[in-house]
């Protein structure tokens, strides 16, 4: 092991290292001394400054794939369609829905799941309200 690299590990260990340890440890002169602790403290900082990036580093990978997953299963999957063991889009496709029929459907299903209660079922009337216009024609 280098001199330099013993003397920052005495420098993890111990805040109090000094020069006049130094050279008694290494018998070495004290200019040399001080040569060796400046070096020993950029190691010690990189090493320390490289442990406390690490951490950092692998939080933010985690959060990075965590949020890709999450948003993922909100765009394809979302919670508030898949309540009762099927996914609402696959019911409206089943029964061959046409897209007012299928909002009416897409409303009632998430109303007790997403959003305000009540704004999504006055969105599905306003879907059945149009179709109903719309036969009425």
């Amino acid at each position: 092991m280098s001199k330099v690299v013993e003397v920052a590990n005495m420098m993890a260990d111990s805040v109090d290292v000094t020069v006049g340890d130094i050279m008694k440890k290494f018998k070495v002169s004290k200019p040399y001394a001080y040569t060796l602790m400046s070096q020993a403290r950029k190691k010690f900082i990189n090493r320390r400054d490289e442990a406390l990036a690490k951490p950092k580093a692998m939080m933010a990978r985690a959060q990075a794939v965590e949020t890709v997953a999450v948003n993922a299963d909100a765009i394809n999957h979302p919670t508030h369609y898949k309540t009762g063991g099927i996914e609402t889009i696959d019911f409206i496709e089943a029964k061959n829905l046409n897209y007012h029929l299928g909002n009416v459907v897409k409303y009632i299903t998430r109303a007790d799941h997403k959003g305000d209660r009540l704004e999504n079922l006055k969105k599905a009337q306003w879907y059945l309200n149009r179709e109903i216009e719309n036969l009425s024609k």
